[in-house]
């Protein structure tokens, strides 16, 4: 596949609210690129990658891993729960996929544990009917861990009395304040101290490792997880995730400096979707948006949740673009919109019959019932389907002027454009 020059530090950023398709990409750009490192994030994260029909999903490993001449690294940034990353380390281990001296983890990383998840599910039963619709991954509890302190790291594995003396206090202080949580430390120690062993080798400090690489020239993709709409600052809060899943987590999450990343990509789908709870003024709760989950294969690669369909929503787009400092996009999904008549662009909000200049803090604002309007602009569909095309000429007429409108409306062009899950069905342009 031609490729633009991207440099040699490229960053690759969800745009709306995760489910994007960027673990498609990474994929494809892996084989060149020396190394592949994924910056924030946890198990709630889900990447799937299609090779000859054959479905792999990632949700610690980086998606890099398919490509067995590059190396990965899990950054400082990310929260590992250590059983579900065995797990994918054994399914890869399965089809013949090696990681020995090829895959290293943060020793500066967090750990989940199970009471963690525990934690996840009784505080959202505490919210009652205002769930904010976590994955239960325990994601949310172990980075409060990290931000009060009192985290388990990943380095304190290599020694097992520091780790497990530290692993019974944090406990100990955990269950006065959830009195009802029910815990058996003594299984988790026990699946800690196996997992240990097999994991041991992988741990280092990336921080140095990543520094020494970036002298010596190497190429390095760094992998976003989850997406800016879901970044615990500029997301919809407090219905987002918890950590920075923008350019901020990528350069936190790494110990990779600012001024060494060459290119930005935003992946943006054809249209908007969104698991779980929370504002989505795109949203289609009609006929449409059914046609979009469906042709869409729109349920959670994490949970199986089905996702929440929308137009496409370039207020969105332009905020992700200004946070992050884009440089191109990655349009993913173009094919599902086949067979629709009219494609509808949302293109501005209005509160009180004002215009916003920008997407708002203030989550009352999202809300049809409260009076927000949407502004649209309609282009005519395509019914001819997209899947073979392999260049931007090949495209209908309708799909090539739809492409240009958002390139137009967003002020960033459209570098790569996804026509089908396979990795041969992407248009460079």
């Amino acid at each position: 596949m031609s490729q633009p020059n991207l440099g040699n530090v490229t960053a690759i950023i969800g745009t709306q609210w995760g489910d994007e398709g960027k673990g498609k990409l990474v994929d494809i750009l892996a084989e060149q690129y020396d190394w592949i490192v994924r910056a924030t994030g946890g198990a709630n994260a889900g990447h799937t990658i299609y090779v000859n029909e054959k479905k792999f999903v990632f949700h610690q490993v980086p998606s890099g891993a398919l490509q067995l001449n590059t190396k990965m690294i899990i950054g400082n940034g990310c929260v590992i729960n250590l059983p579900s990353l065995a797990d994918e380390i054994q399914l890869l281990t399965n089809e013949g996929i090696s990681l020995a001296g090829r895959f290293f983890i943060s020793d500066r990383a967090h750990l989940v544990c199970d009471y963690h998840k525990k934690i996840d599910v009784l505080q959202e039963e505490m919210k009652g009917g205002k769930k904010i619709g976590t994955t239960g991954r325990g994601i949310g509890p172990a980075y409060s861990d990290k931000i009060n302190r009192m985290g388990l790291r990943v380095g304190e594995l290599i020694n097992w009395e520091k780790f497990e003396a530290h692993y019974r206090s944090n406990l100990a202080h955990i269950q006065k304040m959830y009195p009802a949580l029910e815990h058996n430390a003594e299984e988790e120690l026990l699946a800690f101290k196996q997992h240990r062993e097999e994991l041991l080798p992988y741990i280092t400090d990336t921080v140095t490792l990543l520094h020494a690489q970036t002298l010596a020239g190497k190429k390095i993709l760094l992998e976003g997880a989850n997406a800016t709409m879901l970044d615990v600052d500029y997301g919809t809060y407090p219905f987002v995730t918890s950590s920075n899943a923008s350019i901020g987590g990528i350069i936190t999450g790494t110990g990779i400096p600012p001024r060494n990343i060459d290119s930005i990509i935003g992946i943006l789908k054809a249209y908007t979707t969104r698991v779980g709870a929370g504002p989505f003024p795109s949203e289609l709760d009609n006929e449409t948006g059914e046609y979009l989950r469906t042709k869409g294969g729109e349920f959670g690669s994490t949970t199986g949740r089905p996702r929440r369909c929308g137009w496409m929503d370039t207020v969105v787009a332009r905020y992700a673009v200004m946070i992050n400092g884009l440089t191109h996009i990655n349009l993913t999904k173009l094919d599902v919109l086949t067979g629709l008549e009219t494609i509808r662009i949302v293109t501005g909000y209005k509160v009180n019959g004002k215009t916003l200049e920008s997407f708002p803090s203030d989550l009352d604002q999202l809300y049809r019932e409260n009076g927000m309007e949407l502004e649209y602009l309609d282009m005519p569909g395509w019914t001819e389907p997209l899947d073979t095309c392999a260049s931007f000429e090949e495209l209908p007429a309708n799909a090539q002027s739809y492409v240009k409108k958002l390139e137009e409306i967003i002020g960033l062009p459209m570098t790569f454009i996804g026509v089908g899950y396979n990795r041969s069905q992407l248009i460079t342009k």
